[in-house]
C-alpha cells in the first residue's frame, strides 16, 4: 500500500463529479439505509454499540468529576464531530451489500485493506484535531462566563447555566460555536469517507468533492445536517440507548446519499438522482 495521501493512487488531482440533489434524495438514502440496517441488525449492532456505551461512560465521568463537569455538554455533543470516521464499518457494509457480496460483520473491519487507509486517517486525524478545538472553545467560553473555578456540583452547575445570566449568554455562544464546528465537519467530511472507500481519490479531493457537494446543493445539505441533528438528539434518550438504531441507518444512510451526490467512475454503474 503506497502512501499517497494528497492525490490519491493516480499520483495525480483529479477531481470527481458531483451532482445537485433534492430534498427527496434524503430520504431515499434514509429508506435505503433502513434497509441495510434490517438485512442484518444483529451485526450491526455490535458494530456501533460501543458508541452508546461511551456516552454512558463520558457522562458519569464528567459527573464524578468537578473539574470535568463544564466539559460534559461539549464532550457529548461533539463526540459527534467525530461521527463520520466511526461509521466507517457501517459504510463498507454498505458497499457489500450493494456488489451483492457477503456482507457479514467481519467485513466491517476489511476497511484496514483499503488502499485509500492513509488518506482515510488524514481526513479522520483532522476530525480528531477538530474535536479538540471544540473542548478547547468551549473550556474558554465557560471560563470567560464563570471563571477558572470548576462547580462543586452536578446541581450547582446546572442552576448556574440554567439560571443565571452568565449561563444563558454561555448556553448562547456554546450552541453558536458548536453549530460552526458542526457545519465545518458537515462541509468537510458530508461524503469524504464514503469515496475514499469506494475510490482512492486522496484525502484532498475527498474533502474538496464534500465542499462541492454542498456549494452546489446548500438546502439539501442543511436538510441533511438538521436531519442528522434531529436524529442524533431523539437516539440519545433515553440514555443515549437509542443510538443503538440510529447511528447506523445514519451510517448507511450517509453511504447511499454519496452515491446520490456523486457521479459514478468511468465504467462504474450506481444509482443516480433520479433513479
Amino acid at each position: 500500500m503506497s502512501f499517497h495521501v494528497i492525490s490519491g493512487a493516480a499520483e495525480t488531482v483529479d477531481h470527481v463529479g458531483v451532482r445537485k440533489i433534492g430534498v427527496n434524495d434524503l430520504f431515499d438514502a434514509l429508506r435505503k439505509g433502513l434497509a441495510d440496517f434490517m438485512a442484518k441488525p444483529s451485526h450491526i449492532v455490535f458494530i456501533i454499540v460501543m458508541y452508546p456505551i461511551i456516552g454512558v461512560f463520558l457522562a458519569a465521568w464528567t459527573s464524578a468529576n468537578e473539574h470535568m463537569l463544564p466539559l460534559l455538554f461539549p464532550l457529548m455533543s461533539g463526540f459527534a464531530l467525530i461521527g463520520p470516521f466511526a461509521a466507517l464499518g457501517l459504510y463498507e457494509i454498505s458497499r457489500r451489500r450493494e456488489q451483492g457480496i457477503d456482507a457479514s460483520w467481519s467485513h466491517a473491519l476489511d476497511i484496514r485493506h483499503s488502499p485509500a487507509l492513509p488518506s482515510i486517517a488524514a481526513v479522520g486525524a483532522m476530525l480528531v484535531a477538530i474535536f479538540i478545538v471544540w473542548l478547547l472553545v468551549a473550556q474558554s467560553l465557560y471560563v470567560h462566563a464563570f471563571g477558572p473555578t470548576p462547580p462543586a456540583t452536578l446541581s450547582g452547575f446546572m442552576r448556574d447555566i440554567f439560571t443565571t445570566e452568565s449561563g444563558r449568554m454561555l448556553l448562547v455562544a456554546g450552541n453558536l460555536a458548536g453549530l460552526g464546528f458542526a457545519v465545518l465537519v458537515l462541509c468537510t467530511t458530508v461524503i469524504a469517507f464514503p469515496l475514499l472507500l469506494d475510490r482512492d481519490v486522496g484525502a484532498y479531493e475527498a474533502i474538496h468533492a464534500s465542499v462541492r457537494a454542498v456549494a452546489l446543493n446548500p438546502v439539501p445539505m442543511a436538510a441533511w445536517g438538521l436531519i442528522v441533528a434531529f436524529l442524533l438528539v431523539l437516539g440519545s434518550l433515553p440514555l443515549f440507548a437509542g443510538l443503538v438504531v440510529v447511528l447506523p441507518i445514519l451510517g448507511h444512510a450517509t453511504w447511499h446519499l454519496y452515491r446520490r451526490v456523486i457521479e459514478p467512475a468511468r465504467g462504474q454503474i450506481t444509482s443516480g438522482p433520479n433513479s
